[in-house]
C-alpha cells in the first residue's frame, strides 16, 4: 500500500489553526472596532513575502483557572523577522484575537527571544502592541515576563533602533516597555495607553474621563509627549513606521541609508533671503526656511503636535540623513521652555547614538520666564538640551537664522559646546539679550534724568543695537565660522557636512554620564 501523507498534513493542519488565532468569529470582531489583525499588520509594514515567523507553535504550560483546556498556537503574540525596503528587521505583533493579546510567560519568552536576536545581529526591532495586559490567570509569572521584556529595552536602548507602535489597548505595567523605546506611534481612536485607567482614576481622584481622554493617540502626541507620531489607521501608521526606518541605520555601528540625491532651484534658494522679517519682533514660520534648504519632500517630522515651539525630525541633504532641530519664531516666539527642551534633548541624544549628523536652525529668545516654569524645573529640563548637545559627538552644525540670546545662545549648539560649524545671516542678532532689556539695565539712571526719557530710550537702544546685536562680533572672537546669505545656507550645509563625514570625537572614559533627569 501507498504511504499516507499523514505528518505533512498533520502540519498543513496545525499551520492553518495557528494561522486563524482565536477564531474568525473574534478576527471580524476586530475589524469591526477599525483595526487590522496582528497578522495583516505584518502584511503591511514589511516587504511583500519577506516574512519569516518564528514560534508558531508554542503554547503556554499554565494549569490554572482552565488555561489548560485552552492552549492556542502562539500564545497571542506572532514573532520573526523580515525586511523594510530590502534591509532587515525583527517584528512582534500581538494578537488580539488571542486572550485579548495578554502577556503570560511563553507570550513574553517569544518576544525576549527575537528581541536578543535583533541585538545579536543588530537589527531594528519593531513592536506592534495590541493587549489587554498581564494575564492575570498567569499570576507573577506575566509580570516577570513584563520585567524580561524592559530589560531586553533597556540593553538595547542606543545599540539598534527600537520603534513600537501602540494599535489598541496598552495599560499598566506594558506601557513602559513602549516608554523606553525610541519612537511610539499611536492610532487615534482605537489605541491608548495609561498606567491606570479610567475605573481606577475615577475611585481614587473622583474624575470623570473616557479612555481616549486619558490616554488616547491625540492626548499623548500633543499633551504629553508620550506618543511621537499619531496616525488616522493602522494602514496609515505602519507606513509611517517605513517611511521611518528610511533615516535610520540598522545599528550604532552603522551609517544612516543614503537616498538618491535631491537638487533646489536657484529660485527656491535665493527665497530664504526674504523669508525672515525686517522686524525682529516679527514671526515667521520655521518649516519655511528648512523647506527651502533640505532636498524637496524629505522633511519626516517628530513629534509635530507637542511643544511646537521647537521642531525636530529627519531630513535629507544632498540624500544624506540628517537630524534638524529648530526653534519655531511662530509659536511662542520660539523661546525655549520645559517641554521644548525635553523634546529637542531626546531627538539629539537619539541621533547622537545612530550616528545621524545634527543641523540647528536657531531663533531663540532665551527661556521662558514665570513661575510654573521655575517652579516645575526649568533650569534642570534645559539642562537635559545642553547636556545631550554637549555630549554628541557627530558632526554637529548650527545656522543663526536671527536671535541668539542669552543662556539659550550657549545651549543652541554653540561654537562654546562643541559646535564643528556655526554660521550666521547677516540680520541675526547674537547676545545676552534684546537690546530694549540690555538698554533699559545698562542706561537706566541716564534715561530716568534724560529730558525725554522715551527719545533717550531710542537713542540707546539703537547704539546698542548697532554695536552688540550684530553677528560681526561674534564672528570677529571666532564664535561664529562665518556670516552668510541665507541662499548660500544650502551650499555651506551640504559642504560642510562632507568635510565632518569622517569626524572622530570622543567623551572621556565612563561608565555613563549622570544627565540631569
Amino acid at each position: 500500500m501507498p504511504e499516507t501523507n499523514g505528518p505533512f498534513e498533520e502540519l498543513e493542519r496545525r499551520t492553518q489553526e495557528a494561522l486563524l488565532g482565536g477564531g474568525q468569529a473574534r478576527i471580524d470582531r476586530q475589524h469591526e472596532k477599525g483595526k487590522l489583525t496582528a497578522r495583516e499588520r505584518i502584511d503591511i509594514l514589511l516587504d511583500e513575502g519577506s516574512f519569516e515567523e518564528l514560534g508558531m507553535f508554542v503554547q503556554h504550560t499554565s494549569q490554572d483557572f482552565g488555561l489548560d483546556k485552552q492552549r492556542p498556537y502562539g500564545d497571542g503574540v506572532i514573532t520573526g523577522f523580515g525586511t523594510i525596503e530590502g534591509r532587515l528587521v525583527y517584528v512582534f505583533s500581538q494578537d488580539f484575537t488571542v486572550f485579548g493579546g495578554s502577556l503570560g510567560q511563553a507570550h513574553a519568552e517569544k518576544i525576549v527571544k527575537i528581541m536578543k536576536l535583533a541585538l545579536d545581529n543588530g537589527a531594528p526591532i519593531i513592536g506592534l502592541n495590541d493587549s489587554g495586559g498581564a494575564r492575570i490567570q498567569e499570576g507573577v509569572v506575566s509580570l516577570g515576563g513584563y520585567a524580561d521584556i524592559f530589560l531586553q529595552n533597556t540593553l538595547a536602548s542606543g545599540v539598534v533602533p527600537q520603534i513600537s507602535a501602540v494599535m489598541g489597548p496598552c495599560a499598566g505595567g506594558a506601557v513602559y516597555s513602549p516608554a523606553i523605546t525610541d519612537f511610539i506611534f499611536m492610532v487615534q481612536k482605537t489605541s491608548y495607553m495609561f498606567v491606570t485607567g479610567p475605573h481606577v482614576v475615577k475611585t481614587v481622584t473622583q474624575e470623570e474621563v473616557t479612555s481616549e481622554e486619558l490616554g488616547g493617540a491625540t492626548t499623548h502626541s500633543s499633551k504629553s509627549g508620550v506618543a511621537h507620531f499619531s496616525a488616522a489607521n493602522d494602514v496609515e501608521c505602519l507606513l509611517n513606521i517605513r517611511t521611518l526606518m528610511g533615516y535610520l541605520p540598522q545599528n550604532c555601528e552603522e551609517l544612516p541609508p543614503r537616498a538618491p540625491a535631491q537638487t533646489l532651484s536657484e529660485v527656491q534658494t535665493k527665497e530664504l533671503d526674504t523669508i525672515v522679517p525686517d522686524n525682529p519682533n516679527k514671526p515667521y514660520d520655521m518649516h519655511d526656511v528648512i523647506d527651502h534648504i533640505i532636498d524637496p519632500g524629505s522633511f519626516f517630522e517628530v513629534h509635530k503636535d507637542y511643544a511646537e515651539n521647537i521642531i525636530v525630525g529627519f531630513a535629507r541633504l544632498e540624500g544624506e540623513t540628517i537630524g534638524i532641530v529648530a526653534n519655531q519664531p511662530a509659536v511662542l516666539a520660539g523661546v525655549l521652555d520645559i517641554n521644548s527642551s525635553r523634546k529637542g534633548a531626546r531627538f539629539v541624544r537619539f541621533c547622537d547614538a545612530f550616528n545621524i549628523p545634527l543641523v540647528v536652525f536657531e531663533d531663540v529668545p532665551g527661556f521662558l520666564p514665570g513661575t510654573e516654569q521655575e517652579w516645575r524645573g526649568i533650569i534642570r529640563e534645559g539642562a537635559k538640551l545642553l547636556y545631550a548637545f554637549c555630549e554628541a559627538t557627530v558632526p554637529k552644525v548650527t545656522v543663526i537664522t536671527r536671535k541668539a540670546y542669552g543662556g539659550a545662545y550657549d545651549v543652541m549648539n554653540s561654537k562654546h559646546i562643541r559646535g564643528d560649524l556655526n554660521y550666521a545671516w547677516p540680520n541675526s542678532e547674537i547676545a545676552v539679550m534684546g537690546s530694549k532689556g540690555a538698554v533699559e539695565i545698562i542706561y537706566r539712571k541716564q534715561i530716568a534724568a534724560a529730558e525725554d526719557p522715551q527719545k533717550a530710550e531710542e537713542s540707546f537702544t539703537e547704539s546698542y543695537r548697532e554695536k552688540f546685536a550684530n553677528p560681526y562680533i561674534a564672528a570677529a572672537r571666532g564664535y561664529v565660522d562665518g556670516v552668510i546669505f541665507p541662499h548660500q545656507t544650502r551650499e555651506k550645509l551640504v559642504n560642510g557636512l562632507k568635510m565632518l563625514k569622517n569626524k572622530v570625537a570622543t567623551n572621556p572614559k565612563k561608565k555613563h554620564g549622570t544627565i540631569p533627569l
